[in-house]
């Protein structure tokens, strides 16, 4: 858990507006009153259209495409209405390419991407795949597979602006040096296999857009130097969620400009002369805000001036990201008068279930609904049924809202 606001009186600020909250109050209720037991999920297509609106508004001097990152959000009815827009998806797995074939996904409207992909690619592999390469290794025992098929490849170039947000002195483990780059280069031109897409992805959680432009450098010049012509350049995701704080407290997207990143995107196509489209896939920053996740308290306890909520849902079954993020934390119910500062927890028997740390009324009390807000980035993929079943999971989508997965108990 981090660091939380420690005074009865303190509230973080998370920027919602006043007509979200009621959006998500009503949507909620309409679950309820639906037959939705708690906890459960809700989530919702607008959201993310609205994200996407102001994405395709950016000036970036290129056509873009934005595709799916498939493992923020593996909802087939998100994917459904995502294909239904005309826009394509990235998996990193396996499981997630079965998700989007089974979705009607058409090839070309799929992306390969992620490290080891040439232990489970080949039983899957269709003619014209787009598949980025990760590593030396993937580039020979997948070589065969991508002369037999005409994939339509790209590579994975690691920049010096890639490196584990935790440990910032160690890089990330994803994509080739230039060295490796350079090999691969020569490689694929042997075989006639032209290199269509530059692609790079700095990490999660991206705090300034000045790393863009830093990268896109190094891509450029590394490009120059092998004599490329790439069609596309995909930058890959990591702008921040909104509406989200870190441990201390602050903004994730505080220090963030969309206008900033358009210009240093701006500035990197005239080095690209032959690229036709950017490529994004953010995953956290478009899906992040289309889900909440509806808990019920079922006790309340005191412990030296900490008022203690438990409920039946938390951060052990439903939102492991509690763990370095803080989200807005609500009761459904019209709660006022005196604050308290007060734990929510979740039903296990850990006391790492604590879902959230911070002023709220102290008239909550058994029976009323609280709702965590912005869970629909990472929250299904990290679920568990740590001594509990999988929670049920509601959509919804212009008039239509409906349970589209009912509380599981198998434990495949």
């Amino acid at each position: 858990m981090g660091r939380t606001p420690s005074k009865p009186g303190a509230k973080p600020d998370f920027g919602h507006s006043p007509e979200t909250l009621a959006f998500w109050r009503q949507q909620i209720r309409s679950a309820l009153n639906s037959g939705a037991t708690t906890p459960f999920y809700l989530f919702s297509a607008e959201p993310v259209a609205e994200v996407l609106a102001g994405l395709d508004a950016l000036e970036l001097a290129r056509p873009v495409v934005h595709w799916l990152s498939t493992k923020t959000q593996p909802l087939p009815a998100l994917l459904n209405w995502w294909r239904r827009q005309g826009r394509p998806a990235e998996v990193v797995s396996e499981l997630e390419f079965r998700q989007v074939a089974e979705a009607g996904f058409e090839t070309g409207s799929i992306l390969v991407n992620g490290p080891a992909k040439h232990a489970w690619l080949p039983a899957l592999s269709r003619p014209g795949l787009r598949v980025n390469f990760d590593s030396l290794r993937e580039l020979t025992e997948l070589l065969p597979l991508a002369r037999r098929d005409r994939w339509r490849v790209g590579l994975r170039l690691c920049t010096s602006e890639e490196y584990d947000p935790e440990s910032p002195e160690f890089p990330t483990q994803f994509g080739l040096t230039p060295e490796e780059a350079g090999q691969a280069v020569r490689r694929l031109k042997r075989v006639g296999l032209p290199i269509e897409t530059l692609h790079v992805h700095l990490r999660t959680q991206v705090a300034s857009a000045d790393c863009y432009g830093r990268a896109l450098s190094e891509v450029a010049t590394f490009s120059e130097a092998n004599g490329l012509l790439p069609r596309y350049l995909d930058v890959g995701g990591g702008w921040p969620a909104r509406h989200t704080l870190g441990r201390g407290g602050r903004r994730l997207d505080a220090g963030f400009s969309a206008a900033a990143f358009a210009l240093a995107v701006r500035q990197a196509m005239k080095r690209f002369p032959t690229v036709e489209a950017l490529w994004m896939e953010n995953g956290r920053h478009v899906a992040a805000g289309s889900g909440v996740l509806v808990i019920t308290v079922l006790d309340v306890k005191e412990r030296r001036g900490l008022r203690q909520l438990i409920c039946d849902g938390g951060r052990t079954l439903n939102a492991l990201v509690s763990v370095w993020e803080q989200h807005e934390l609500l009761p459904l119910e019209h709660r006022s008068g005196a604050e308290g500062l007060t734990a929510v927890y979740g039903p296990t028997c850990m006391a790492f279930d604590q879902l959230g740390r911070r002023a709220m009324p102290r008239s909550i009390r058994p029976g009323d609904r609280l709702i965590w807000f912005d869970a629909g980035a990472y929250h299904l993929p990290w679920e568990t049924r740590f001594s509990h079943d999988l929670a049920e999971v509601w959509w919804q989508e212009g008039q239509e809202l409906g349970r589209v997965r009912a509380r599981s108990t198998r434990a495949e």
